[in-house]
């Protein structure tokens, strides 16, 4: 007599023949835990269908390994299994060209959400056309020829550029004296030597002391600093 579709015993057996493979009460209780079923009542159920042969049973040891009786499955001949290799090779490649139209869309979907919406981009519009007009403003003023910057203020950059200048030119002349006092006689490259010591000269940082008196000569129109 079947069991009823309800009962332990057919949730077990519908369950072990769906998965065809060795397992044991515990990795039935496992995976039925959703029907809220004790394991002790599924190892009855299991052991009262391998008893009444409807599920086959294998010994070793203390442990019962369970598994569906084979013989209530189709087997496929050889004939069968070219075919559902075929069919499953169909499968896969149609398997492939979906997920490739479905990243495809998924590219699309990208690419849709980062444009703007309409909103955003009045927003922006608007936003563009204040920066265009700041910008206009301060090119008439430019062309009008009135002056941004403060004399006074000006006249205050120009001195404490040509104060730090000065300190640069004195300090780089000190490193100079004490570089060479202490190489004049030294047997080591001079470059492997300031590698190992760490030093940088202005050219190995790109900058230029000259191209500095240069710049503050060309904004104050005045003789470089000495």
């Amino acid at each position: 007599m079947a069991p009823k579709s309800d009962s332990a015993e057919a949730i077990v057996l519908n369950f072990v023949n769906e998965q065809n493979r060795p397992l044991n009460s515990q990795n039935v209780a496992d995976s039925l835990q959703k029907f809220n079923l004790k394991k002790a009542s599924i190892q009855k159920a299991l052991d009262n269908l391998a008893d009444s042969g409807r599920i086959s049973f294998k010994e070793y040891g203390k442990q019962k390994i369970y598994l569906a009786r084979q013989d209530q499955f189709d087997i496929p001949n050889g004939e069968e299994l070219n075919k559902m290799k075929e069919e499953n090779a169909n499968l896969q490649e149609q398997l492939q060209e979906q997920k490739k139209g479905i990243s495809e869309v998924e590219g699309e979907i990208k690419v849709l959400q980062s444009n703007l919406t309409l909103e955003q981009m009045r927003e922006k519009e608007a936003k563009l056309r204040m920066e265009v007009k700041e910008m206009e403003r301060k090119l008439e003023k430019l062309c009008g020829g009135v002056t941004l910057v403060k004399p006074e203020d000006r006249k205050v950059v120009e001195q404490m550029c040509a104060e730090k200048i000065g300190q640069w030119r004195k300090r780089k002349r000190m490193f100079k004296d004490l570089w060479d006092a202490i190489t004049e006689n030294s047997p080591k490259d001079l470059k492997e030597f300031k590698e190992e010591l760490g030093f940088e000269y202005d050219e190995d940082v790109g900058v230029s002391l000259p191209s500095f008196c240069d710049l503050l000569q060309n904004g104050n129109k005045r003789p470089r600093v000495r």
